[in-house]
């Protein structure tokens, strides 16, 4: 938790919502499609605390020091049945973040153990609406190692968005992620870190605080986290981050 909230002092919400996926998806998740599991995941997550993400299939070139290169994923993937054949990682283009939060399901990156990648990158919105440049390189260091990763075009996003698989699963992904929202936001209540998190850029994380102030929260039979704020006709009321009351000038979650 130490770690956690020393994130959250840096206003980096990136980070913070990172160390909650696997809590929210370890009992749900497709090992063949871990990548896509948790971006979606993720993109809910953080959009239910008025961050936006965008999917971002991708390769990375993993090159140790030696000079030795691995590339992982493709350009151009495929599904074999329910496997999707590819990587993808995240870009929040509002605070130009790039998150790889499944880079350790690489033997290569898992053994230097410093979790998931999170990066600063700089991008512009283009024509079509995208915010990264099909075959953009973006080159993080990871302990000895080098990773180049290469964004894939936009038949490549459309491979996961489009494909059955995923719209089968759409509900888990959402559910999950606003397991993964309500669990970061009950952490970002804590003494110290709630006066930086009402510093960072997001309205609807700002009206989220302020209505679930310092409610209880616990998990349901169905293992999805409620929260008991406060309710004006004294009725019981245990509600789900998505189920909350907010303000009609709030923002809406992400995806809109």
């Amino acid at each position: 938790m130490a770690r956690m909230l020393e994130h959250a002092k840096s206003d980096q919400l990136a980070e913070l919502v990172l160390p909650f996926l696997w809590v929210a998806i370890s009992d749900a998740r497709a090992p063949a499609n871990i990548c896509v599991d948790a971006c979606l995941t993720l993109r809910n997550a953080y959009g239910q605390l008025g961050v936006r993400a965008e999917l971002l299939p991708v390769t990375v070139a993993i090159q140790k020091k030696d000079g030795a290169r691995t590339l992982y994923g493709s350009l151009t993937p495929t599904w074999t049945g329910t496997s999707w054949n590819g990587h993808c990682a995240l870009v929040l283009p509002d605070s130009e973040r790039f998150v790889d939060p499944t880079i350790e399901q690489f033997d290569e990156v898992r053994k230097i153990g410093m979790g998931p990648i999170v990066g600063k990158v700089t991008m512009s919105t283009r024509e079509d609406g995208s915010t990264v440049e099909p075959g953009a390189q973006v080159v993080m260091p990871r302990g000895d190692l080098t990773l180049t990763y290469t964004i894939a075009g936009p038949e490549a996003l459309a491979s996961i968005v489009e494909h059955p698989e995923a719209i089968a699963h759409a509900d888990r992904h959402r559910r999950t992620g606003v397991n993964t929202a309500s669990l970061t936001l009950a952490a970002l209540r804590e003494e110290g870190v709630r006066e930086r998190a009402l510093q960072a850029p997001q309205p609807r994380l700002h009206a989220l605080l302020q209505a679930v102030g310092d409610a209880p929260y616990e998990a349901d039979e169905a293992q999805d986290v409620r929260f008991h704020p406060p309710d004006q006709s004294g009725q019981e009321q245990w509600l789900r981050l998505d189920e909350i009351p907010l303000l009609p000038d709030t923002p809406a979650a992400w995806p809109r």
